[in-house]
């Protein structure tokens, strides 16, 4: 089930004797991933992968597609004319087309970036697929059902062309930390995993700004955006990865309850979802316990909070960015200690993280190693995307992982509707 391609196999396990008389956990994050140094040195120079890249809102954050060396950007599209504009001067790409639609029969296009509306993902992979090209597609893989997932899943196989979602977690900072601590086998067997995606006032993204539009067109100020009461459940990708991205072990149970109140949102949507949050508890293929919190509207503090828990230690972040982030591990300690009421207890050892800045490192070519968006991701994903390409790999996060990402959140969801009635996940991985 392991499918670590970036991290796999790093170091060596460690008993818990010498893992305890390490005298910091924070200086092991200095070392440097091997895999991937590896992926470097055995690069083979070939033509450049002929990028298109359709969606200019969040697509004109990966604009390390027009630095890397081994790719270029030679199309770009949008419908809304002012966010073309923006395209074709991010990416410094005059070919554009007005549609997706179009820009898949440029037979001119190897690979195809879709930063489309969530709801679209799977028509639109679909369509680049059936015409001959590779894609990258923005979270999550699919919507709605699960019968979306089987469909892109199909044609997948059938093209056997490459699918790699763009999960923006595998890569960033304190995950690239975690998992780098864990292959060497620093926390021991993970036994207990919880996550909260907390992205409170998305209210101000439920309305169209005015800023893409002219007055009257459909992309007036106050028109509904596709993020209207967009359901909780059907965005769980982020932190689920935080788990299958690091032990490759599956989600297979599931019990969720949702929240929600009488916010005219919450009445009138084209999903007639009725929460603003869910939390689900999952079971795990390995008998583990993982807890998924996707909360939209509430009192709490934006970001990721996150927390792993091993035989031998653990790492717990905030999962916020820039200089907030705060991350600890909390290893197993012989002191003891006395709470509150006089009670002897063991009193583990707390060490704060300095945060290695992964990107900095030999891990990609040297023009992309400069700061990116959430938490340096971005050019992670655009690296082993045209990376994985031209080598003929397969990408770290692809058709298989990005189902078990993002299957989980939409069966939990089912599960919130139904009053948190335990429920089955379908599994996809090949026999």
């Amino acid at each position: 089930m392991q499918k670590n391609i970036i991290h796999a196999g790093l170091g060596t396990t460690q008993t818990r004797r010498t893992f305890l008389k390490s005298s910091s956990l924070a200086a092991l994050g200095a070392s440097v991933p091997s895999t991937l140094l590896s992926q470097r040195s055995a690069f083979k120079k070939s033509r450049k992968l002929r990028v298109g890249v359709a969606g200019g809102r969040f697509g004109n954050n990966f604009w390390a597609f027009k630095l890397h060396p081994d790719c270029e950007v030679v199309a770009v599209t949008d419908l809304r004319p002012k966010r073309l504009a923006k395209m074709v001067e991010v990416y410094e790409c005059a070919n554009t087309y007005p549609s997706l639609e179009e820009m898949v029969k440029d037979p001119n296009i190897d690979a195809i970036a879709v930063f489309t509306p969530a709801p679209d993902h799977v028509d639109h992979a679909i369509k680049v697929l059936k015409n001959g090209k590779h894609v990258l597609s923005a979270v999550p893989a699919c919507t709605g059902t699960v019968e979306e997932g089987e469909r892109l899943l199909d044609t997948v196989k059938k093209t056997g062309l490459t699918y790699m979602m763009a999960e923006t977690s595998y890569y960033r900072d304190f995950m690239i930390s975690t998992r780098d601590f864990y292959n060497k086998g620093l926390l021991g067997d993970l036994y207990y995993f919880e996550s909260a995606y907390h992205h409170p006032g998305l209210k101000t993204l439920y309305y169209e700004n005015g800023d893409d539009g002219e007055d009257g067109d459909q992309w007036k100020k106050g028109q509904r955006t596709w993020r209207y009461g967009f359901p909780p459940g059907f965005y769980y990708t982020h932190n689920a990865s935080y788990l299958v991205g690091l032990t490759g072990e599956r989600m297979v149970e599931v019990s969720c309850i949702g929240w929600g109140d009488d916010d005219p949102i919450m009445k009138n949507n084209a999903y007639n979802n009725p929460f603003w949050n869910t939390y689900a508890q999952f079971k795990t293929n390995k008998g583990n316990t993982a807890r998924i919190d996707v909360v939209w509207n509430s009192p709490v503090k934006a970001g990721h909070p996150t927390r792993w828990i091993g035989t031998m230690a653990g790492i717990q972040t905030n999962g916020t960015g820039g200089k907030d982030l705060k991350t600890e591990i909390v290893r197993q300690s012989r002191q003891k200690g006395n709470d509150e009421v006089g009670y002897e207890h063991g009193t583990n050892a707390v060490e704060a993280y300095e945060q290695e800045l992964w990107y900095k490192k030999d891990l990609m070519p040297r023009e992309l190693r400069v700061p990116s968006g959430h938490g340096g991701s971005h050019n992670f994903l655009v690296h082993e995307f045209v990376d994985s390409l031209v080598k003929g790999r397969k990408p770290a996060i692809d058709i298989y992982e990005a189902l078990a990402y993002t299957i989980p959140g939409l069966v939990a969801y089912q599960s919130a509707l139904k009053g948190g009635e335990r429920m089955k996940i379908p599994q996809f991985d090949p026999a």
